[in-house]
């Protein structure tokens, strides 16, 4: 891990609005993005696709070690396959938090995520980033919102996309990932001791990535 690039974790709870800031800190930084979650999703769909046990921890673990994956600015290819929507699909999201508590698959993406720190520097979000993945961040935050206005969020999202949405479930689910999340045995979502906890409730994006900015500028 080249600890000379510099690295900006944002971490937090799913439809906490981390991606989007992510994109947006890295374009005025002129740095790159991670998304960790994608990787996961990445991982999750090809389970699927390939027909494999999601409770077989060494099976989940050598597909992600096998993913072809290739990033890039207008989205993403699985095996050549451009999967950016399907990635984004709730039930993909929803296997996604199922496996990730899988120790094999974390381990087997830890590698392949930290090689994204390069260049000038690198905003890299999920859930595990400041705590696990880079652990020697420069800023470390931990984006949080209010679960209603999440889930209000998420339901736009997928309105704005053409995709059906009930705010009534995506409320439930996102509870339900948010307990998994915490709770799990493994690289839980919370907080790392040296981060700063930033509540997007009442901001508006370019309000969380000016805060942002603003933070690192002390740095």
């Amino acid at each position: 891990m080249n600890t000379l690039v510099p690295v900006i974790t944002i971490d937090g709870p799913t439809a906490s609005g981390k991606g989007t800031v992510a994109h947006r800190v890295a374009s005025k930084l002129g740095w790159g993005v991670l998304d960790s979650g994608a990787l996961y999703r990445l991982t999750a769909l090809a389970v699927l696709q390939h027909d494999v046990d999601p409770s077989d921890a060494h099976a989940v673990a050598k597909v992600a070690h096998t993913l072809q994956v290739e990033f890039h600015p207008n989205g993403v290819l699985l095996a050549n396959q451009e999967v950016s929507a399907l990635i984004r699909q709730e039930h993909v999201g929803n296997l996604a938090s199922r496996l990730a508590p899988n120790p094999l698959l974390r381990e087997a993406l830890l590698a392949r995520q930290r090689a994204f720190r390069a260049g000038a520097g690198l905003v890299a979000d999920g859930r595990d980033m400041g705590t696990i993945v880079f652990q020697d961040a420069n800023l470390k935050i931990f984006l949080v919102a209010d679960v209603l206005a999440r889930a209000q969020r998420r339901c736009k999202q997928l309105i704005d996309k053409g995709i059906s949405a009930n705010l009534e479930d995506l409320l439930a689910d996102m509870r339900e990932r948010d307990a998994r999340d915490v709770e799990r045995a493994v690289a839980p979502l919370v907080p790392a001791q040296d981060a700063h906890v930033v509540d997007s409730s009442n901001l508006t994006i370019e309000q969380t990535v000016q805060t942002i900015l603003d933070l690192w500028s002390r740095v």
